[in-house]
């Protein structure tokens, strides 16, 4: 098959993983709908308490969006509104606002379509050598704004203007620097890390890393919090996790959280 989005499951953990090793990951028309279907589904599943999104293999995440299928996918206006909008937005969309946390693990390439990606996840980790960037303006087309949407927000206009001006490719420092990245371990550690900062998250009380990525993303609004948010922010007084976690912490032990 030409490229495909994999799904694992183990210990809470989901692992996806974009495959195309012929294009070092680059995304297809296809994939994208795989992608999205993949985090719209373990989105709503109770027992994944985190997911991880990496590249098949150890030589890119992605490197973009399969170029050689443009001509087919993009030949009329009408296509490339279809494309971007309903294959590639939506994929994007359904990571950004998926409930549960997502960490982007980067070895290698990470540009275009896999810069987008990464970008929508809530932490990114890469190797030293991974390079960032989407040198589009080299191939004369530009970025779609629901694409570019993910970047602003984490990055600022002043570094995608950047990024999309000079068509330069960064360095993981560099990247790091401004803000693309969480943190950057050395390459052979990359997928390591993102399983140990998978299982510090799933260890967690579960409906609490929803509601604190439900409040971050509320807080980015300028409309004040209602009378109404205000005492929702106080749900988990409700919740069994609550009790557990007072309990577990005044009698020194672990505690073990069941998402209620």
């Amino acid at each position: 098959m030409n490229g495909q989005i994999t799904v694992a499951r183990d210990a809470g953990i989901a692992t996806v993983a974009l495959s195309n090793p012929d294009k070092l990951n680059a995304v297809n028309a296809a994939m994208w709908c795989q992608l999205r279907d993949a985090f719209l589904t373990l989105g709503q599943d109770e027992t994944v308490r985190c997911i991880v999104l990496r590249g098949a293999g150890e030589d890119a995440f992605a490197a973009g969006g399969d170029i050689e299928e443009f001509l087919t996918v993009r030949a009329t206006l009408d296509d490339a509104l279809h494309y971007h909008e309903e294959l590639v937005a939506a994929a994007l969309n359904a990571i950004r606002d998926c409930p549960l946390p997502t960490v982007a693990a980067i070895r290698g390439a990470c540009v275009g379509g896999g810069l987008e990606i990464a970008g929508c996840c809530d932490l990114r980790i890469a190797g030293a050598s991974s390079r960032f960037g989407a040198p589009i303006n080299k191939l004369g087309f530009s970025m779609y704004p629901g694409e570019m949407a993910g970047l602003l927000a984490l990055a600022g206009p002043a570094v995608v203007l950047e990024i999309l001006l000079e068509g330069r490719i960064l360095s993981a420092t560099e990247a790091l620097q401004k803000g693309l990245l969480t943190r950057v371990v050395d390459d052979e550690k990359v997928f390591d890390e993102a399983a140990a900062c998978a299982a510090r998250i799933a260890a967690g009380a579960p409906l609490v890393a929803r509601w604190h990525k439900q409040w971050v993303k509320r807080l980015q609004c300028e409309e004040p919090l209602s009378d109404a948010e205000r005492r929702a922010a106080f749900d988990f007084l409700a919740t069994e996790d609550y009790r557990e976690g007072l309990d577990a912490f005044l009698a020194k032990r672990k505690p073990v959280f069941k998402g209620r």
